[in-house]
């Protein structure tokens, strides 16, 4: 069963709208209990770093996700701001994120190669996988997805970046170590482009 984290943030309906259309079953988790059964999860999310995190940690799953994800090896994707959960730290904000993969949330305008970029990036942007990633099957070439964001993951590992896009310079828009993955953009935003990376999620 495909579980959507509803802690407060994020395209919901969307996601579910998406998979509906799929035939795909998803079951919605606003509270642990309903985590039961979760064989994948999708941690969406919109907004401020600190608030994400603030959000996630007052709904009284965080203890189980990590439970699920690090300790069962859960497969999780998080997306646009909950891809940044999933980091370490994020310019963005004081609080620590979720630390499931080893990286940074930096800001564009941190970035010499990006500083003088206006943000948000904002709109449809070409997406280059990296490598033969099963999330990205189909989508090797010539998929576009819509972004909406002034921070992204930086990764301590090369090997961790499995998509990247240009912004002023190329930046790192999906990473996965092991059972977890993020995406930076919004990928039920995305019409097919999206539709398909969800399917191929599903299909993990």
């Amino acid at each position: 069963m495909i579980t959507i984290v509803d802690y407060g943030l994020g395209n919901i309906a969307a996601f579910a709208n998406v998979y509906n259309r799929l035939n795909i079953p998803i079951s919605i988790a606003k509270h642990a209990d309903a985590l039961a059964g979760a064989t994948k999860l999708i941690l969406p999310g919109v907004g401020h770093f600190d608030h994400a995190m603030e959000l996630l940690d007052r709904s009284g799953m965080r203890s189980v996700l990590d439970d699920l994800v690090v300790d069962k090896r859960v497969p999780v994707i998080g997306i646009c701001v909950g891809a940044q959960m999933l980091a370490r730290s994020s310019d963005e904000g004081r609080l620590a994120g979720l630390g499931w993969i080893d990286a940074e949330v930096k800001a564009f305008k941190s970035w010499e190669a990006t500083k003088d970029m206006p943000t948000p990036h904002m709109g449809w942007n070409d997406v280059q996988s990296v490598g033969d990633n099963a999330l990205f099957k189909e989508l090797q070439s010539g998929a576009r997805f819509y972004f909406l964001h002034s921070y992204y993951l930086k990764c301590d590992r090369a090997e961790n970046v499995i998509a990247t896009s240009q912004y002023g310079a190329e930046f790192c828009c999906a990473v996965n170590a092991a059972n977890i993955y993020g995406v930076q953009f919004h990928p039920e935003k995305s019409h097919r482009f999206g539709t398909r990376l969800l399917q191929n999620f599903a299909e993990l």
